[in-house]
This record gives C-alpha cells, sequence and structure tokens, in this order.
C-alpha cells in the first residue's frame, strides 16, 4: 500500500489514514486505457436526475449499476437496477477481491467526459451498504483528484490524485464520518471512467 499524498500537509497526521488504502498502477497502463474506451463505448450510460439540497438537478455525469440479480441500489432519489456482469467487470472484480480480500456483489461505473463532470460532496453511507462498507474505487483514464472532509469540521480537508489505473479501498466508518467529492476542473479535456465496487446487504 501506498503512504498517500494529503494536502493539507501540516495536518496530515490528523486523518484516520487506516480508513483508505491506496494501490497506484493495479490496472496496468495500456490495459487500463484499453478498458476504458471499451466502457465508454459500449455501456449503456444514463444521465440521471437526482436530489440534491432539497431539489432535482441533473447529475454532471453519466452513469451505469451491474451486478448480481435482485441487487438494486438507491440514492438521491434515484434506483438502479443491475445490469449483468460483462466478462470485463466480472474479471476485474475477482482480482480486487484477491488483492483486498473483500468481497463485492455490485460496482457502480460513472463516465467524467471532461472537467466539466463532477460529483458533489457526498458519502456513500445508504441502507442497502450496511454499516461501514467497504468500497473499492478504481479509476482509468484522465487523473482527477479526490476530496474529502470531516463531517463536523469542514476545516479538516484533504485530497489525493486518482490516478490511471489507481486503485482505492475505502473502509471503517469513512462513509459515516467524512464526505468525498471530485471537483469540476477547467484544465481538464480527456475523460476518466471510474468503478467503485460495493456490496448490498439483502
Amino acid at each position: 500500500m501506498e503512504q498517500l499524498n494529503l494536502f493539507n500537509a501540516q495536518e496530515s497526521l490528523t486523518f484516520p489514514e487506516n480508513l483508505l488504502e491506496y494501490y497506484p498502477g493495479f490496472v496496468e497502463g495500456n490495459e487500463s486505457r484499453l478498458l476504458a474506451q471499451k466502457l465508454i463505448e459500449e455501456v449503456p450510460w444514463r444521465q440521471q436526475s437526482i436530489h440534491m439540497y432539497g431539489k432535482e438537478v441533473i447529475a454532471p455525469r453519466l452513469m451505469a449499476w451491474f451486478g448480481d440479480a435482485d441487487h438494486s441500489y438507491s440514492f438521491s432519489g434515484t434506483k438502479f437496477e443491475p445490469y449483468p456482469w460483462t466478462d470485463e467487470l466480472a474479471d476485474l472484480k475477482r482480482r480486487i477481491e484477491t488483492r483486498t480480500g473483500h468481497t463485492f456483489n455490485s460496482v457502480l461505473l460513472n463516465y467524467y467526459r471532461n472537467g466539466n463532470d463532477s460529483v458533489a460532496w457526498h458519502g456513500d453511507n445508504e441502507r442497502e451498504l450496511g454499516r461501514n462498507p467497504v468500497i473499492a474505487s478504481v479509476s482509468l483514464g484522465q487523473e482527477r483528484r479526490f476530496e474529502f472532509r470531516y463531517r463536523l469540521d469542514h476545516s479538516r480537508k484533504y485530497g489525493l490524485t486518482l490516478e490511471n489505473g489507481s486503485l482505492l479501498l475505502m473502509k471503517g466508518d469513512l462513509q459515516h464520518t467524512w464526505e468525498h467529492r471530485i471537483p469540476k476542473s477547467k484544465t481538464i479535456t480527456r475523460a476518466r471512467v471510474n468503478l467503485t465496487f460495493r456490496t448490498i446487504m439483502k
């Protein structure tokens, strides 16, 4: 596991790093680029309406949900029914399970077409995920800044760059005590595909 490169460096020792594990190069560069292009071209992407801050907005990214049958997922007022696993997604899931020792039954795909696409502050703490969910996030394509902040004190704010082919494991009470986001960027023009493997509780 690589040491996380947190910003706000003077306070980095106060962040509980046992909540995150980062594996750069988990998917080799050429394989990562080919997989990203295949997913961009073949996944049935949807742009969802979601509820944020008391109103309905169009999500600034495209999404798709894959997984075991009968493992739907609801967040921000939207319910996803899973598409069946593709060979590529099932193989990547097995590799993550072997590396981390955790098992998953679903994956949420996010397609950030350029720097205008983003995800706002949130925590993945929906009821279907159970208490203290483990989420494995794989980044393909354009690197993006991942930021997180403590729910009770927003001045405790950190971040790291998610590189092409990297794997980030989020665990413990991170989803309940911290929020995270991918901010917009005026300098980014290339696409990023993010896959977050999860376990839906029946």
